[in-house]
């Protein structure tokens, strides 16, 4: 297959429409990298799937696919030496939840679903991470009883900020202060405490300016008085910060040694998002499995362009038994080409695994090429007539084509003397 025979067909499209049931980013681009394949058991396994998947849908439409968001970004960060973030391990968490939804949601579906609820087996579960995760990380941040060590130095913090607090309070209070005061209100700057000096009376208090009011009337000097209770505070903070990261790092580890495990359970419910869009989309155009062969037996019945709907005239097309060629004729207007894209675009989307908008007993065979040459395909960067243009485009398919081939020629020998054009015709 080629870019060309997509992009005229509108396979693209096809495959935008069907990533739009995609419930995270990873589901919808594998949807939009999806190729068309040339196994025959392959397509055959494709189809089943998401016929298993309709089936798993009609039961119950809520499908737990969520909770990928970050996952690739987490999972390649690993074993690079750093520490995963709060909110990482609690993106884990969610993860790890939604792949238990997941295993309870597949647990009755084997009856209607062998082949899709059997991928569940595929994700392990991890309840000794996960409950690490929790008891170590809570609102966003590492948990005061994530250690015993983390425990005593939050204690001592919250202490030696209540020292400080009260003996700020006690110089904002006493006569001795009370002149040079702008106001008798405590703030921080750069998590420091400061009191608010009037300007005149710089010289008056021993301490170190850390912030100037815009109209630079008031100084907010730290006194010196507090200075070593500042210090001792922020010894303490980098003590804190030291465990957190020791935490941190533990939790990495714990999930490091986890890694193969957590990305082949990424990568089935990445899978299952892809799986059920394209079920999905098999609802939404009133969709089928049709069968496969290799034989080049097209046979649709009741075919509809997908991406028309319901406003598509249905059509009947059946070649490959005795006739191998197929001209189709008509007025302007008359649906030629709709008729020609659809059997091209329904043939590329069954090799995708695709259903179908066709009725019961279609078959599709598979072609290892489409080859299309349909509209103006006129190039004014290269200065071609939209005949020239067609006839190289032609001359091209001549050179790709083999007895594996489905071409499909719109018009052909339009823009030139309808004789040439009907000589150019019997070439074929």
């Amino acid at each position: 297959m080629n870019q060309h025979t997509f992009q005229v067909l509108d396979y693209h499209k096809v495959k935008e429409e069907a990533a739009q049931f995609a419930l995270t980013a990873e589901g919808k681009e594998k949807i939009i990298h999806l190729v068309p394949s040339t196994n025959l058991k392959q397509i055959e396994a494709w189809l089943g799937e998401v016929s298993e998947a309709v089936e798993i849908i009609k039961k119950s439409s809520s499908v737990p696919v969520h909770g990928l968001e970050g996952m690739e970004q987490l999972l390649g960060g690993l074993n690079k030496g750093t520490a995963l973030r709060p909110d990482q391990l609690s993106k884990l968490l969610e993860f790890l939840d939604c792949c238990g939804k997941m295993r309870r949601f597949m647990k009755d579906k084997e009856y209607i679903a062998p082949r899709v609820s059997s991928y569940v087996e595929a994700i392990e579960e991890l309840p000794e991470l996960a409950a690490e995760i929790i008891r170590c990380i809570r609102n966003g941040r590492v948990d005061d009883y994530a250690s015993k060590d983390l425990l005593r130095i939050r204690k001592q913090i919250e202490i030696q900020n209540d020292r400080l607090k009260e003996k700020v309070q006690q110089m904002v209070r006493s006569n001795k202060y009370k002149m040079y005061l702008q106001e008798n209100v405590v703030s921080q700057r750069d998590g420091r405490f400061v009191i608010p000096i009037k300007k005149e009376y710089r010289n008056k208090i021993k301490g170190t300016v850390l912030d100037t009011s815009a109209s630079g009337s008031t100084l907010f000097i730290e006194p010196e008085e507090i200075s070593n209770f500042q210090e001792q505070l922020l010894w303490l903070f980098s003590d804190e910060e030291a465990e957190v990261q020791k935490v941190l790092f533990y939790l990495t580890g714990l999930v490091e040694n986890k890694e193969q495990q957590l990305r082949l359970a990424a990568e089935t419910m990445i899978h299952y998002d892809f799986l059920f869009a394209k079920a999905k989309y098999s609802r939404a155009i009133d969709g089928r499995a049709v069968m496969i062969n290799e034989s080049q037996y097209i046979n649709l019945k009741e075919a509809r362009h997908p991406l028309l709907g319901k406003q598509a005239a249905p059509l009947n097309l059946e070649l490959g038994q005795q006739e191998h060629a197929l001209v189709i004729t008509g007025p302007n207007t008359g649906g030629k080409t709709v008729s020609i894209k659809t059997a091209g675009l329904l043939t590329i989307m069954a090799q995708s695994g695709f259903h179908l908008p066709v009725g019961e007993g279609s078959s599709v065979s598979i072609f290892q090429k489409v080859l299309v040459d349909i509209g103006d395909g006129q190039s004014i960067v290269d200065n071609l007539s939209t005949f020239s243009s067609r006839i190289i485009n032609i001359i091209d398919i001549l050179k790709e084509t083999h007895d594996q081939s489905l071409v499909l020629l719109d018009e052909l020998g339009s823009g030139t003397d309808p004789k040439e054009g009907m000589a150019l015709q019997r070439q074929f």
